[in-house]
C-alpha cells in the first residue's frame, strides 16, 4: 500500500474544471501564483484563454482545455491534455456548476435532468477518471460542493438535490478509495454565498432577477480552502461562517431551519424585473446579467476557528442563538 503524499503547489500540476471563470479562474491564478502547473477546462474557449493569457502574463504555467464536463468522454481529453502537456496530474477539481432559480413546481424536470448533468454527473466522471489515474500514483481528488450539500434551500431545489447527490458520492468514494488502500485524498469543498457570476448565468422562472442571500464572499476564499486541500489531506471545508451555520442547523435543529424559508426565499428575489433572454444553463457563451452591488467579505471568520473544536462549539452555539431569536421574534 503506497502512502498518501501530497505535494507542494509548486511541485504539483493542478487539473481545474469550471476554469473560465469564478471559484474556478480565482483558483487557477492563485496555483498559477504559487508555481503549480495549471490546467483549466470549461466550454467556452475564448473565455478560457482570457483567463490563461492573464496568468501567462503573470508568469505562470497553464494549459487549456475546452470541453463539456456533462460528457463522459471529454473528462478523458481533460487528462491526456494534462498529460501531454505536463506529464502527470496531482491533483484534479471538479468545480464546475450552473443553477435554476424557480420553485420546484415550475422548473421543468428536463431542465433539472440538464443541471444534473453538469452538477452531479459531471463530478461523476471527472472523480472516476482522476482516481483511476491517481489510484497507483498518488493525488488528491477535490469536489466542490456548497452549504447547500447538508441543508436544501427554497428557489434552489434542484441545485440542493445535486449538491446533496455530490456530497453523497464523494464520501462514498472516499470510504472505497481508502478500503483500497488508495493514496489518494478525497476533499468536499462548501462554500457560501460566493462572489462569481452564479446568478448571472443561470437559468431563471422568476419574475424578478435572482441574488444570493448575504452574506457574499470572495470567490478567492475558496480558492485558499482548494488549494490548502491539495496540499494537506482534508475531509470537509466550509467556506464562510453561514455555510458551517447551515450545516449545523440542517443537522441539529431542522425545524428552526425550515422556518429560514421565508428569509432565505425574500434574499434570493431582488426588485429588478427578470431579463428573458439569459440563460447559462445550455449556452456557454449567453449573455450575463448586469452585476448588482453587493458587499462582498473578504476573510471569514469560520477560516480562522475551524482548527480549534472549542472555538467551533462555541460559534456555532451563539449563531444558533441568534438566528433562533431572530425568528422567535418574527412570529
Amino acid at each position: 500500500m503506497q502512502k498518501l503524499h501530497l505535494k507542494p503547489l509548486a511541485q504539483q500540476v493542478i487539473v481545474i474544471t469550471g476554469g473560465s471563470s469564478g471559484i474556478g479562474a480565482a483558483t487557477a491564478r492563485a496555483a498559477a501564483r504559487a508555481g503549480a502547473r495549471v490546467v483549466i477546462a470549461a466550454r467556452d474557449a475564448g473565455e478560457l484563454e482570457k483567463v490563461a493569457g492573464s496568468i501567462r502574463e503573470s508568469g505562470g504555467a497553464v494549459t487549456t482545455c475546452a470541453m463539456d464536463v456533462g460528457h463522459e468522454e471529454d473528462h478523458q481529453k481533460l487528462l491526456q491534455t494534462a498529460l501531454d502537456t505536463y506529464g502527470r496530474v496531482d491533483t484534479w477539481v471538479n468545480n464546475a456548476g450552473v443553477t435554476i432559480f424557480g420553485s420546484l413546481s415550475t422548473v421543468p424536470v428536463a431542465d433539472q435532468r440538464q443541471l444534473f448533468e453538469t452538477d452531479y454527473w459531471s463530478v461523476v466522471y471527472g472523480s472516476l477518471t482522476a482516481t483511476a489515474y491517481l489510484r497507483e500514483r498518488g493525488g488528491a481528488l477535490i469536489n466542490v460542493g456548497s452549504e447547500v450539500s447538508d441543508r436544501a434551500i427554497p428557489l434552489q431545489g434542484a441545485y440542493s438535490a445535486a449538491k446533496h447527490a455530490v456530497k453523497g458520492f464523494t464520501d462514498a468514494l472516499r470510504m472505497e478509495l481508502m478500503q483500497d488502500g488508495a493514496p489518494v485524498s478525497v476533499t468536499l469543498i462548501k462554500p457560501a454565498s460566493i462572489d462569481t457570476d452564479y446568478t448571472r448565468r443561470a437559468r431563471n422562472y422568476m419574475e424578478v432577477e435572482p441574488t444570493l442571500p448575504p452574506p457574499i464572499y470572495a470567490a478567492d476564499l475558496v480558492a485558499d480552502a482548494i488549494l490548502q486541500a491539495a496540499q494537506s489531506p482534508q475531509r470537509d471545508l466550509y467556506v464562510g461562517s453561514v455555510s458551517k451555520l447551515i450545516s449545523t442547523m440542517g443537522q441539529r435543529a431542522p425545524g428552526l431551519s425550515d422556518k429560514m424559508a421565508g428569509w432565505l426565499t425574500r434574499n434570493q428575489r431582488s426588485d429588478v424585473p427578470a431579463s428573458e433572454d439569459i440563460d447559462g444553463l445550455y449556452d456557454p457563451g449567453v449573455r450575463q446579467r448586469t452585476p448588482s452591488p453587493k458587499n462582498v467579505r473578504r476573510h471569514s471568520l469560520y477560516k480562522h476557528v475551524n482548527t480549534n473544536a472549542k472555538g467551533l462549539v462555541w460559534l456555532g452555539t451563539g449563531m444558533l442563538f441568534v438566528v433562533g431569536a431572530a425568528l422567535t421574534r418574527r412570529r
